[in-house]
């Protein structure tokens, strides 16, 4: 049997009940456990981090005057050099710098994120 003039399979038995209404259990279990994660964990843990990250950055203020996008990047640097500024950073992005500022913003960063 083909299809007809308008394209259409002539179907030989009534099987609209198997595709009209699918169970969609499991992606709606799926998707309950994703959004009860991000309420219980992750927003939880975001908000506590944008605390810490506000307190720092006031800190920071307290000590240094500087433009948003190198305070990002100091940042960026301690977090990633568990709250030490490298030697390269200090002698290129952050040599005007003086050591006792430096050591201020690190125990900034240590009391903020660590303590």
């Amino acid at each position: 049997m083909g299809a007809d003039r308008k394209w259409q399979c002539p179907g030989l038995n009534d099987t609209g009940d198997f595709y009209r209404f699918f169970d969609a259990t499991p992606q709606a279990e799926f998707l309950f456990a994703c959004v009860q994660k991000t309420i219980e964990e992750d927003l939880p843990e975001e908000a506590a981090f944008l605390r810490r990250y506000d307190a720092f950055r006031s800190g920071l203020s307290l000590v240094v005057d500087m433009p948003d996008r190198l305070s990002d990047l100091l940042f960026r640097f301690l977090d990633r050099n568990g709250g030490q500024l490298s030697q390269r950073a200090r002698a290129r992005e952050f040599a005007a710098l003086s050591d006792e500022e430096a050591a201020r913003i690190e125990a900034i960063y240590s009391e903020t994120f660590e303590g």
